[in-house]
């Protein structure tokens, strides 16, 4: 009989804001080389970077709590779809560029108050990763709200363009904030904040750049949920199959 060992609930956290990173930074990275100008293609590309850097931090803090041996790489190249636990908005596909623009400012203003308020965990290791990540959240925000205004409020092509983006995207803004019983059990430990918290932030911000974008919020979001329990939409199989195929191709392989 195999016997199911609870790892540290700070585990599943760093799973969560790993794959949140890792997931989005392949995303925005398939942009490299297709982005609409060359500015864009290297503010993107950086973009990606610092969010894989982030999550392998993340992929670090996971592996020492397991115990198991297992590399930064071995977390991000060596599981399966049900064992990721990303929200939903981060794997939806790029688009065009207004949505993924889209996608990363609904991402970003809810990362920045998150990294914020995890500088306060009780865990050191938690809020040193915080402290690491919180400038460069602080710039994808800024860089994306500046976008998602002056194209929400340009022609009469970028305010149509941005508003399909957030009318397709904003239902998945939500589960981001959206608290389930670890989330209650890393809050009640002092490890990570409430997340009702963030999402008032979130949400007020998203509130406050969309307007001035001249754009509208959805009358009625239904929350699209599932990431968290590892319930994916079909886009996470096509992300991984490109992200992982040379680890699966050839175990253990390296340069």
């Amino acid at each position: 009989m195999t016997i199911a060992v609870k790892l540290d609930p700070v585990h599943d956290l760093a799973l969560r804001m790993g794959d949140n990173a890792l997931i989005l930074g392949q995303r925005v990275s398939e942009w490299c080389g297709h982005a609409p100008v060359l500015e864009e293609d290297i503010a993107m590309a950086n973009v990606g970077l610092d969010l894989i850097g982030q999550a392998k931090m993340w992929f670090e803090l996971a592996s020492s709590l397991e115990g198991a041996g297992k590399s930064a790489d071995d977390i991000a190249f060596l599981r399966d779809a049900r064992q990721f636990k990303n929200a939903l908005l981060v794997e939806q596909p790029n688009g065009d560029y207004a949505a993924t623009l889209m996608r990363q400012f609904l991402f970003d203003a809810w990362h920045l108050p998150m990294l914020r308020a995890l500088t306060g965990s009780k865990d050191e290791r938690v809020a040193e990763i915080a402290a690491k990540s919180v400038k460069e959240a602080a710039y994808h925000l800024e860089r994306s709200e500046d976008f998602v205004i002056s194209l929400g409020d340009g022609t009469d092509e970028s305010h149509a363009r941005m508003q399909a983006a957030l009318d397709a995207l904003y239902p998945f803004a939500g589960e981001l904030s959206l608290g389930d019983e670890i989330d209650a059990d890393l809050a009640a430990r002092g490890l990570a904040p409430d997340l009702s918290e963030i999402g008032k932030a979130q949400r007020a911000r998203i509130a406050s750049v969309v307007a001035e974008a001249t754009l509208k919020l959805p009358d009625s979001a239904a929350i699209r949920k599932g990431g968290k329990q590892g319930l994916h939409s079909e886009h996470l199989g096509f992300i991984l199959a490109d992200m992982q195929w040379l680890q699966r191709a050839y175990p253990g392989a390296k340069w």
